[in-house]
């Protein structure tokens, strides 16, 4: 890429907020990549999206100060290929994957098909709209009970950091999960419920073909709760969150050779991160593909790369790289 400023450090315009759920957490991502921009490499500067989708800036007044755009938002607009495709249209380089292959990521019933074409695991998915449940909620009940295994989890079908995401033991349970969930969202998905333990794996891209790798993958373990939902997720204490995972070196290889396919498979860059559940049956089941993982101090993905001796800094130079290639 030709720099607007040769010769001086690149200026990096930083995307945070923006109009989903996860907001807040983003803006706590932001101010952590701010913060640890490497200064001889980079000028950063923050560039946070109102709640109802406004820019700071004009676009003219962003390609004109900014070398290229680092993409620290979550869920919906920022993690769906919105935000890539306004800045793909700018021809301003932006940190991720493309406006496709996060739009691809964000959609958990299409991303999944996609990973089982490829041969990996995933749960058996049902996906709703909401027009069905409007039209005949008894029958998009039934067909939940005819073809899943209780208990249920429902989830949005495109959101993050576990937001909406629902348990459900009886079809009283079900019903009021779905009710609820389609007052937020216009699709949900549901699927059995997995009992085994959790893990999570990212990988780190800098945009050269081959040079992908896995990081240790972290072991989950929610306290008191079933799942790792939000409150596990953001809550201190709420979640032992235990990298390197606690397993053999043949599972911890699986787990890190999961997350590099699947990265490979959904056209990231930069960086990814997989979540999985490896079944009481023995099988590795994924679950979701994050395209934008937590940046925050506390996230897992800065976590497991200083467990392989990289700092934030480190981190963020590796994704830049795949930005500016």
């Amino acid at each position: 890429m030709a720099t607007k400023h040769p010769g001086k450090r690149k200026k990096v315009a930083i995307f945070s907020g923006g109009p989903s759920p996860e907001h807040e957490v983003s803006l706590k991502s932001g101010k952590n990549v701010l913060k640890h921009l490497n200064p001889e490499k980079y000028e950063g500067f923050e560039f946070v999206v109102s709640k109802t989708g406004e820019w700071p800036l004009a676009e003219e007044t962003l390609r004109a100060q900014a070398d290229l755009a680092f993409i620290a938002m979550h869920g919906p607009y920022g993690e769906d290929g919105t935000v890539q495709h306004l800045l793909e249209t700018m021809s301003l380089p932006h940190t991720g994957s493309s406006a496709a292959a996060s739009a691809l990521g964000m959609n958990k019933f299409i991303s999944l098909r996609h990973l089982a074409d490829h041969g990996l695991t995933v749960p058996r998915t049902l996906l709703f709209h909401r027009i069905e449940w409007l039209r005949d909620r008894a029958a998009v009940l039934q067909k939940v009970q005819w073809y899943l295994e209780k208990p249920w989890v429902v989830k949005p079908n495109r959101g993050g950091s576990s937001i909406g995401v629902k348990m459900a033991g009886t079809p009283d349970e079900l019903f009021h999960a779905l009710e609820e969930g389609f007052e937020e969202t216009p699709d949900i998905i549901v699927q059995p419920f997995i009992a085994g333990r959790e893990y999570t794996c990212a990988v780190l891209d800098s945009g050269i073909s081959g040079a992908a790798f896995s990081l240790p993958p972290t072991e989950i373990v929610p306290q008191g709760r079933s799942f790792f939902d939000y409150e596990a997720k953001y809550t201190p204490g709420a979640s032992l969150e235990i990298t390197p995972a606690r397993a053999p070196q043949s599972y911890i290889t699986a787990f890190q050779r999961t997350a590099l396919f699947a990265h490979n498979v959904l056209g990231c860059r930069g960086f990814s991160r997989t979540d999985m559940i490896l079944g009481r049956d023995h099988k590795l089941y994924v679950l979701e593909v994050n395209t934008i993982p937590g940046l925050t101090e506390n996230s897992l993905l800065p976590k497991a790369a200083a467990s392989y001796g990289l700092s934030m800094q480190d981190v963020l130079d590796v994704v830049i790289e795949a930005a500016l290639r």
